[in-house]
């Protein structure tokens, strides 16, 4: 349970990650929620284990306590070899009312189970109750393709965009802050040219900074000393200067997995942007980019320094 803006309007969130039968793509290199999935069951058996999923977090979070629904799963939420229509239809029948947020690939994405959805998540309260995220990550197919293994492309993300606008649902855009084999400076690029490339199509933005996750292929060159976490600097960096409100949760923030700089600004630069992302208040993303601390020079001394295809700088 937390909060999160919406329409310049504080809400009360409820994030929930649905157990399912696993990502069907499940080879992103940054990604540890593939692990995450129930092995040789039915159909059937997922739907029965969806709805006491479901009947566990109706009884811990009570209705009224919260007004958004952020959905995740182990890859898809609209992939129904991974979940089942009838177990979508059943979240969509326990969670009417609220304002939900559903992350799932581009191509899982039709109009009619778009529809569907919304036909049965909408009473009326919110002028446009589904959002449906899409893990985008850059507009850049190159590194898309060779730094994540995403497995689609700029295109698929705009024509899932498109039709899911024309069934009256917004899209939400994540992108993510520092893929392998990027050095620093060629990440904080790519999100100014991804944020400006994929405005037209996104109603909201998340970037999601890249993190170590456990049996992932991140974590593998990572403990060869061949990948760094972004630093805080250029997360701020891309947030003070950018003209929309992007989101950011910097996860495991401080810490050698996460985004971090050089431990002693980290705390207080990690609330800052979470700060920020709950207000917009772009003043307050420019304040705290000009926040002083001795290890910005290392950051700059890496911008100026590092080399494509090779060995980052700093740990």
């Amino acid at each position: 349970m937390g909060e999160e803006q919406y329409n310049g309007e504080i809400l009360k969130c409820l994030t929930v990650i649905f157990k399912t039968g696993g990502c069907s793509w499940n080879r992103c290199r940054m990604c540890g929620y593939k692990n995450e999935r129930y092995h040789g069951i039915s159909a059937e058996e997922i739907i029965e284990k969806i709805r006491g999923q479901i009947a566990w977090v109706k009884a811990e979070n009570p209705d009224t306590g919260y007004q958004m629904l952020k959905i995740f799963t182990s890859g898809s939420f609209f992939d129904e070899k991974e979940l089942p229509i009838e177990a979508r239809m059943d979240v969509a029948r326990a969670f009417r009312g609220k304002l939900i947020i559903a992350e799932t690939r581009t191509e899982m994405i039709s109009r009619q189970d778009v529809a569907d959805f919304r036909e049965i998540i909408d009473d009326g309260t919110w002028e446009r109750p589904l959002y449906i995220a899409m893990g985008l990550e850059t507009t850049n197919d190159i590194i898309r393709e060779k730094c994540i293994d995403k497995g689609n492309t700029f295109q698929d993300f705009c024509d899932a965009a498109e039709r899911i606008h024309a069934e009256g649902a917004g899209v939400k855009t994540y992108l993510l802050m520092k893929p392998l084999f990027l050095t620093e400076k060629e990440a904080i690029e790519d999100m100014h040219t991804s944020i400006k490339e994929a405005s037209p199509y996104s109603d909201m933005f998340s970037m999601n900074l890249c993190t170590v996750q456990n049996r992932t292929e991140v974590e593998r060159y990572w403990k060869q000393g061949a990948f760094r976490p972004p630093y805080l600097w250029s997360a701020l960096e891309v947030l003070a200067s950018s003209d929309r409100h992007i989101m950011c949760d910097p996860v495991g923030g401080g810490y050698k997995r996460g985004p971090h700089n050089c431990g002693k600004c980290d705390k207080e630069l990690v609330q800052g942007i979470r700060d920020y992302s709950m207000t917009g208040d772009h003043e307050l993303a420019k304040a705290l980019f000009e926040y002083e601390c001795d290890c910005k020079a290392e950051w700059q001394f890496v911008l100026d320094n590092e080399r494509s295809y090779c060995m980052p700088l700093t740990k």
